[in-house]
């Protein structure tokens, strides 16, 4: 019988600070693309794993959170939100999240990332190995911090001087253990947890998946980057609803004068009036764009109101 894992922590209290000033008053995790919530693709991806059951960990606007799963679920799965009103870090979040996980391996999925790579072969190699912790790993271009050598996570962060050759891809198999080696109410990252096991001997396993598209939406860059993507035909395999992604939404109001193109997202209730040109722009729930207006490369935050020819900026 095949091993499965069937609970997961998504991570969701980062502070989305290169996002600014998207994030002022939107969690990173929360971002729209197409009219989806950013997050909403782990938990898709996720449950297409075989997941039943999410703790997301919140710190920066908590309200927003408990919004977007107001029924404490997600596709009739149960959703758990555990804030902290300190950030704790990657490791410190684990810790943190150890009442609400059955003593059972788990995976953790950083939930500002948008992925369709394969992740089975990720929890067979977990359990073919009796891995302590597995990493997925990629040659992402952004670091190379983990040195993975024959199957195991032999360095990280030059904690022993051994080179890296891959990132971590923010998303791990854990057992667990790793509860016994955190220190409770401790700001700390999952890295020196880690390097430290690695050196006690721990089985720290990893599996390079560079198949499939990854994207850590860290920046407006990439932000757009992705939509970019999706609008040229992307679309991963997990995401349930037919209809998406979804360009224009129903309740957005655009004049049949306005000229719409490129990557362009029009969020619920905006309103685009006539004559406007809209290109390579997402516009959040809410926002207005005034008659005659030009706006290329730009992201529109909610309620707010937009004239004149504006490009490449945050509004």
């Amino acid at each position: 019988m095949m091993a499965t894992i069937t609970q997961a922590f998504v991570l969701g209290a980062g502070l989305g600070t290169r996002l600014r000033p998207l994030t002022e008053n939107l969690p990173k995790p929360l971002v729209p693309i197409f009219q989806k919530p950013l997050i909403t693709f782990a938990l898709d991806h996720l449950i297409d794993l075989g997941i039943e059951s999410f703790v997301i960990n919140t710190h920066l606007l908590p309200e927003q959170f408990a919004n977007a799963f107001a029924n404490r679920t997600y596709r009739d799965r149960p959703v758990r939100l555990v804030h902290e009103p300190e950030l704790l870090g990657t490791g410190g979040g684990i810790k943190n999240i150890e009442p609400h996980l059955k003593s059972a391996p788990f995976i953790a999925y950083s939930g500002d990332v948008l992925t369709d790579i394969d992740l089975q072969p990720l929890i067979d190699e977990h359990f073919r190995c009796g891995n302590d912790v597995t990493l997925a790993l990629r040659d992402t271009g952004l670091a190379a911090a983990v040195a993975f050598r024959d199957g195991r996570v032999v360095d990280i962060s030059n904690r022993y001087g051994i080179a890296g050759n891959y990132d971590f891809a923010n998303i791990a198999v854990w057992n667990p253990e790793i509860f016994e080696r955190i220190p409770p109410n401790r700001r700390i990252s999952f890295i020196p947890i880690v390097a430290d096991w690695i050196g006690a001997g721990g089985k720290i396993g990893g599996v390079v998946l560079n198949d499939g598209k990854w994207f850590n939406i860290g920046s407006r860059t990439q932000y757009l980057k992705t939509h970019r993507v999706i609008a040229d035909g992307w679309r991963p395999r997990y995401v349930e609803k037919p209809e998406w992604p979804i360009s224009v939404a129903k309740s957005a109001t655009v004049a049949a004068s306005a000229q719409l193109s490129g990557f362009f997202s029009i969020g619920a209730d905006c309103i685009v009036g006539d004559d406007a040109i809209i290109e390579d722009t997402i516009l959040w729930p809410g926002a207005e764009i005034t008659s005659k207006s030009h706006l290329q490369g730009c992201i529109v935050r909610s309620q707010q109101k937009a004239s004149g020819v504006h490009r490449d900026i945050d509004i």
